[in-house]
């Protein structure tokens, strides 16, 4: 049985994972949400206007009440800059499995900065709320997303063709990976 907890603060080495608030929505927008380079590889596309954000970040807050809602800022412990956000989203009670998925600003990239909020995310997912199985997907034209999931110890199960259409009204390939607590434990042991 998934144990929900809602959105509890999370911290790492270098990172304060965190439930995101409205005055939020500026930093939201201009380190990630209207960055063409990063959001290419969501389907809603890059933000045109701050008004679009503080929307989405509305929702976002509002959904904070509920304990089914798992979604974090991901902020810097060494300057609390707000560099992205990770989320557990589409929950099955029947399989007891979720997915999740991870954005970061462009200027933190290549940093390891998603790597340590993925691992931390699992290890709540896991621990905390008993998921089955955690996985997640990303755009084979994305890798780099794919080697985080890798570094985390998730392993690539197939590609599904066309899985995707983005803003730009193109069809993306999928890699799909995933990790099984029971893996996930005799891994870290």
């Amino acid at each position: 049985m998934i144990h929900y907890s809602g959105t509890p603060t999370l911290e790492t080495d270098r990172l304060v994972l965190r439930k995101l608030e409205g005055s939020d929505a500026q930093t939201v927008f201009d380190h990630w949400l209207s960055d063409d380079r990063v959001m290419d590889n969501l389907i809603k596309g890059a933000h045109k206007s701050v008004e679009e954000t503080i929307k989405r970040v509305t929702e976002i807050v509002d959904q904070y009440e509920t304990e089914e809602f798992c979604y974090w800022g991901i902020e810097l412990k060494s300057s609390g800059d707000l560099i992205g956000a990770i989320d557990l989203f589409h929950f099955d009670p029947m399989t007891e499995n979720c997915e999740v998925g991870y954005t970061i600003g462009y200027d933190w990239w290549n940093k390891g900065y998603g790597t340590e909020a993925l691992s931390a995310v699992i290890e709540f997912g896991f621990r905390t709320m008993n998921i089955h199985k955690i996985s997640a997907a990303h755009n084979t034209d994305n890798p780099a997303s794919g080697k985080i999931m890798s570094k985390v110890g998730m392993q690539k199960e197939g590609t599904i063709k066309h899985m995707i259409r983005n803003a730009k009204n193109q069809y993306k390939d999928c890699a799909v990976y995933g990790l099984l607590q029971v893996d996930y434990f005799n891994d870290v042991k």
